[in-house]
Order: structure tokens, then sequence, then C-alpha cells
């Protein structure tokens, strides 16, 4: 899923947010994204069009456009987080082991599972989120 460049620049000026190159760098390679990206690798890209960035400018802006809802952590192999494009308010990730190709979906009817955890634990859950890893179509051709 690709995200609109204009209307996030336009989004995070009208919340007070700076658009400065190095912002727009980082703005830009999240928005091209068709893969879960650390933050280094969005370092890395936004790097080819912004030489004099630094790395917490990108931790902050991925910090930023988390809480727009814009991205979404997920995680990575290496047990580390990585981030994937979020349209949707409640969405979840499916992933390709082979290519990193991420897809948002919506629905994850969990209701009768998360009502019997609950009751089993004696906790409140608050919110939940879910990854699905597998081999997408062109993956599976490829075999």
């Amino acid at each position: 899923m690709n995200l609109n460049l204009d209307t996030l620049n336009t989004q995070l000026s009208q919340q007070g947010y700076k658009l400065t190159r190095q912002r727009k760098a980082v703005v830009e390679v999240v928005t091209h994204a068709h893969t879960r990206l650390s933050a280094a690798d969005v370092f890395t890209q936004a790097q080819r069009v912004c030489p004099d960035l630094g790395l917490t400018t990108v931790y902050r802006t991925l910090e930023i456009l988390e809480q727009m809802g814009v991205i979404r952590r997920v995680h990575l192999e290496d047990g580390c987080e990585g981030f994937a494009p979020a349209a949707a308010e409640h969405g979840h990730h499916l992933i390709c082991s082979r290519c990193q190709e991420t897809i948002e979906f919506e629905d994850c009817n969990l209701a009768a599972l998360l009502k019997r955890v609950a009751e089993q634990t004696g906790f409140t859950i608050q919110q939940h989120w879910l990854e699905l890893v597998g081999l997408c179509p062109k993956c599976q051709k490829k075999k």
C-alpha cells in the first residue's frame, strides 16, 4: 500500500511539525514502502536523498508517524521492530517470509478467543495486534 506523500506532508504541517529536508526524506521512504522497514532501513534509504540525515531524526519521525496512525510497529526476524504502512484504524499485517512484502488487513474476528483468554486469566484485554507470516503468491510461484 502506498501512502500519499503530499497528504502526509500536509498533515504533519497542520499538526505543527516542521517539514525539514531530513523529515521529508524519511516521510518519502515510508510512503513508498511495500515491505516492513527497520529504522536502519529507513535511515539508509533516506540518506541517499539527504546525506546529512541523522538517525535521531529518523526515530523521531517514525514515532510521530506511528502516533498519527500512518505506520504500525511490526516484528522482524532478528527480534527487532520494523514499521509498516497502516491505513486501517484497527489493522494487522500479513508478511511474506521470502520477499518481505507487507499487506495490511482488517478482519480479525478474535472476539471469542479474547473473551476466553480474559476469563481464563482475569485480564481485561485492552488491545491486541496480529501478524501473519507466509509466502505471497509471487514467491509461491518461484518454488
